[in-house]
């Protein structure tokens, strides 16, 4: 498991993912219309990931979003996945059954545009086409197995609301459940006024030449660790503290061939943008959040200091008070200082004094770089 950075980022990918819905799912699950979306259509996004299943259904509007029906589930699919190479029965049998749930909701909004993707369980697993072949003949959904340099792309995209006009240098990073990746972007040639707007358009993909008006991509990075694939890594050692420095440090390590770990780190114009579970977490616990809150959460600036005082807390609480804890939630606790670790190796590796976290990810990306396609979104 080394990290990813193919050759050729640079390159526009030649598109290769047809429909979401398969046109020859059987009778019993006979799949949604595929017809050109009208600008007033639905648009469907779901993320098959290490541990969950979620899905977003949205319409335009103005130059945003409106959600119209959401679904999200704890499905652990890469649950033994690091021991044996391959997707286990019960995970992918809980998978089936949330994904017969998007399937429903699918239909009752009647949507016709749609991503529906898996990412770094099924990336791994030896035996994950047999399972998008299962879910494809069960529920008539099909599910591509996108690329980590496509996943980075997304997670870029789905933030690009939150890039501040005088953002020069840019760090993206998103923690999901098997894997972490990181982009560097250079905005330094485009107007301020146009940050957002471009930051929308690397879903056509990354490019690492400098051109007036576009951003460039200085490098970017995909650690096949995340937060559940970290946690196993490491369940062996006893110790909670000891275990934690541990995952820290090795993360940290396998960020060796990232080139902007390297370099001086810019002050002026340096923005970090963090979207993950752990994240909005991280800033729902130092909120004091009991009953989470989006609208508190995206968008927060957090601090350094404000951040390491909250994983000192889930420190000092201990496994026990962690499950107990009701900011953490029974969902996350046993993954929250995986996640954590990551963090605050990369808060290390670049020391600025803030982050600006993004309750968002891959489903936004995905619907922001389908509208962005079909031209329903209006431009600034």
């Amino acid at each position: 498991m080394t990290p990813e950075r193919p050759a050729g980022a640079g390159a526009l990918p030649t598109p290769t993912h047809g429909p979401g819905l398969s046109a020859r799912a059987p009778k019993s699950a006979k799949p949604p219309r595929q017809n050109t979306p009208s600008r007033a259509g639905l648009y469907a996004a779901l993320d098959l990931g290490t541990n969950s299943c979620r899905m977003l259904i949205a319409r335009p509007n103005g130059a945003q979003f409106e959600v119209v029906d959401s679904f999200s589930k704890t499905v652990e699919l890469g649950t033994g996945l690091e021991q044996s190479g391959r997707l286990s029965f019960r995970p992918m049998e809980r998978t089936l059954h949330a994904l017969r749930i998007c399937r429903a909701k699918l239909d009752k909004h009647q949507v016709r545009s749609m991503r529906l993707v898996a990412t770094e369980a099924c990336r791994r697993a030896r035996n994950s086409r047999d399972f998008i072949r299962k879910v494809q003949r069960e529920t008539g959904l099909n599910l591509d197995i996108i690329t980590t340099e496509e996943e980075a792309r997304l997670a870029v995209v789905s933030c690009a609301s939150l890039v501040a006009p005088t953002t020069e240098q840019l760090l993206v990073l998103d923690i999901g459940g098997g894997s972490t990746e990181l982009v560097w972007i250079d905005l330094s040639m485009v107007a301020g006024s146009q940050r957002q707007a471009a930051i929308l358009d690397i879903y056509r993909g990354f490019s690492r030449v400098p051109r007036p008006g576009k951003p460039m991509v200085v490098d970017w990075i995909s650690v096949p660790l995340g937060v559940a694939t970290l946690r196993d890594m490491f369940a062996d050692v006893d110790d909670d503290a000891a275990r934690f420095a541990l995952m820290s440090w090795y993360f940290e390590e396998q960020l060796a061939d990232f080139s902007p770990y390297h370099a001086p780190q810019p002050q002026e114009g340096f923005q970090i943008i963090g979207t993950s579970g752990t994240i909005t977490t991280v800033a729902a616990s130092y909120l004091g959040l009991r009953r989470y809150d989006r609208n508190k959460v995206d968008g927060l600036t957090m601090t350094t200091d404000q951040i390491d005082s909250v994983v000192r807390e889930y420190l000092a609480l201990g496994p026990e008070g962690r499950r107990r804890d009701p900011r953490i939630g029974r969902d996350r606790h046993t993954q929250i200082m995986s996640g954590a670790a990551i963090l605050m190796a990369l808060m290390r590796v670049w020391p600025t004094n803030r982050m600006s976290v993004a309750d968002r990810g891959l489903r936004e990306g995905l619907l922001y770089s389908q509208m962005t396609r079909d031209g329903v979104l209006l431009r600034s």
